[in-house]
């Protein structure tokens, strides 16, 4: 009951993201639609849905069972934001498959190397923004994070596997070269959402030591 709770919980974290593309494919002004495209990190958070990205970002702060419960959150990801994908595409607004498509297009012809750096860059500002939501004791200053983390990827055209997966299916695009790309953006996501937490756990560990030294010394 409880992996299946944590699957459902993932496929709403899909269908967030997924609606918060929609967003974004539905304004013409990039800017705007990143600020809109949020709307899906938001409600990840607010109501601590289980998006990959996200939850990547402290598996080595984790037990096991969190690791293991990952490749379930994914799973869920997928079947949400591709679930949404479908179904948009059934509706008045299938218009945004226009667009989608052309987003898809770009990326799968980019090349794996970029992909995989783009990756890693999108998710230290998952990182950033997730983790300053939860961490800051301000109101305003966690959800000035939480937008600006989330836009600045827009903008800079980083790779979101859980966005892509919704891109790719609006835009009808999905071919087993898609398949290894979401893959690649995947591993690029989970190597940039480690980084900031392993140095951040690299720094206790040498303060750490250093004041054991101290008091030794004394």
């Amino acid at each position: 009951m409880k992996r299946l709770v944590t699957f459902l919980y993932a496929v709403l974290a899909g269908l967030a993201i997924s609606i918060g593309g929609i967003a974004y494919l539905s304004i013409e002004n990039k800017v705007v639609g990143a600020i809109f495209f949020t709307v899906g990190l938001f409600t990840v958070v607010t109501h601590g849905l289980n998006l990959y990205t996200g939850k990547v970002c402290y598996v080595f702060e984790n037990d096991k069972a969190y690791a293991l419960n990952l490749p379930i959150i994914w799973l869920g990801n997928l079947a949400g934001a591709v679930g949404s994908g479908l179904l948009v595409r059934l509706t008045r607004i299938a218009g945004i498959s226009v667009r989608a498509a052309e987003l898809a297009e770009i990326k799968l012809a980019d090349g794996p190397l970029s992909i995989f750096i783009l990756a890693v860059f999108c998710n230290i500002l998952i990182f950033v923004a997730v983790d300053g939501f939860y961490r800051n004791e301000k109101h305003v200053g966690k959800y000035i994070g939480l937008f600006l983390g989330v836009s600045v990827f827009i903008i800079c055209g980083f790779e979101h596997c859980v966005a892509n997966m919704f891109y790719f299916t609006a835009g009808g695009a999905w071919s087993l070269k898609t398949l290894l790309y979401v893959i690649i953006m995947t591993l690029g996501n989970s190597v940039g959402g480690v980084i900031i937490p392993l140095m951040r756990q690299l720094k206790a560990k040498s303060e750490a030591g250093s004041e054991r030294a101290a008091a030794g010394i004394k």
